[in-house]
């Protein structure tokens, strides 16, 4: 029983010591990508796109988005996550290609594009981060390594959604998939259900004129022959792009071969607050109103820079969230 005690009494003790050496950052990460679940993890994870959360003091609000295409700095994950629970209740494995986005779906698919090297390859999204200020995607290990900075740690990258891809995944993961579309072991690859069958090919009918029984009168050949059957027109067959997978390869692509590095403040749909923006920001360096037209819709973005390294893009953006715009985020142009 004293031995019990004194056990007891020695836990109540270091806690407080071990809980301080925890940083703020560290815990909320472990919380938001553990999710706090406590079943046991699936093996292809559950569809997942969450609530909005807050990080030090800044707010995500997760969404659908097919649409999204953003530059940003993209850095990685591996050894202190190695084996623990995504946010959507798979396993992370920093051997295998997968990322971890702030907002966007879990599963989905991206294309991710080094703006450096100009290697690219589809990614799976089935996390929640980076929760560090000025990173747009969290790359595991492996991806970091097949995408060519692994040692640098971060890079400039291009992030975009892979619809028709995401979208399977989700329909997969939510048990609303056509039979046999399924996911390949490891790898993440959309095996698609087969080749939906063709209708049985349709034979034209004819009809010719037969003798007429005896002591009958005949008709006029004009009056005795059938019309001719129209053949049903056959369905159009449409080429289809193929689905992209996760399959480990990487692609070349051309880049520019130069990221020049922005803090981008806000995007604003009235000139007068881009303006009052461009004004207060002024002051920290570099500032400049951009006008970005969408379809219909125009927008007046307001971004500081180009800074010459990832170290003073950082520290701007660090004075841009404190003056008061939490959203503002780093872009490569």
């Amino acid at each position: 029983m004293r031995v019990q005690r004194l056990c007891k009494l020695l836990v109540l003790l270091t806690a407080p010591l071990v809980a301080a050496n925890c940083s703020e950052t560290e815990f909320l990460a472990n919380l938001v990508k553990e999710g706090a679940d406590t079943g046991a993890p699936a093996t292809t994870g559950r569809y997942k796109v969450g609530r909005p959360y807050q990080i030090k003091g800044v707010w995500y609000r997760p969404r659908i988005n097919y649409r999204y295409d953003q530059t940003g700095i993209a850095s990685w994950y591996g050894p202190q996550f190695h084996g623990k629970q995504t946010a959507n209740g798979e396993i992370f494995d920093m051997h295998q290609v997968s990322a971890a986005h702030k907002t966007l779906p879990m599963p989905s698919m991206v294309r991710v594009t080094n703006l450096r090297n100009g290697k690219s390859m589809n990614i799976r999204l089935n996390d929640r981060g980076p929760f560090a200020h000025g990173r747009i995607i969290d790359l595991s290990k492996r991806a970091a390594q097949l995408l060519g900075f692994e040692k640098a740690g971060t890079a400039p990258v291009r992030v975009q959604v892979l619809e028709r891809e995401s979208r399977i995944l989700a329909a997969i993961a939510q048990g609303q998939a056509p039979a046999g579309t399924r996911l390949g072991a490891q790898t993440g690859t959309v095996v698609a259900a087969g080749p939906k069958p063709r209708p049985a090919p349709s034979v034209a009918v004819t009809s010719r004129s037969l003798p007429a029984p005896n002591g009958t009168q005949t008709a006029s050949a004009e009056n005795n022959q059938a019309p001719p059957v129209a053949r049903p027109k056959q369905p159009v067959e449409r080429p289809r792009p193929p689905t992209q997978v996760v399959d480990g390869k990487v692609s070349q692509v051309q880049v520019k071969g130069t990221a020049n590095l922005f803090v981008q403040a806000g995007a604003f749909a009235k000139y007068a607050n881009a303006n009052r923006v461009h004004t207060l920001l002024g002051t920290m360096g570099p500032s400049k109103i951009t006008l970005v037209k969408g379809g219909e819709q125009k927008l007046f973005r307001v971004r500081l820079g180009p800074y010459a390294d990832l170290k003073m893009a950082d520290t701007a953006l660090a004075q841009v969230i404190s003056s008061g715009y939490p959203e503002a985020r780093i872009v490569v142009d």
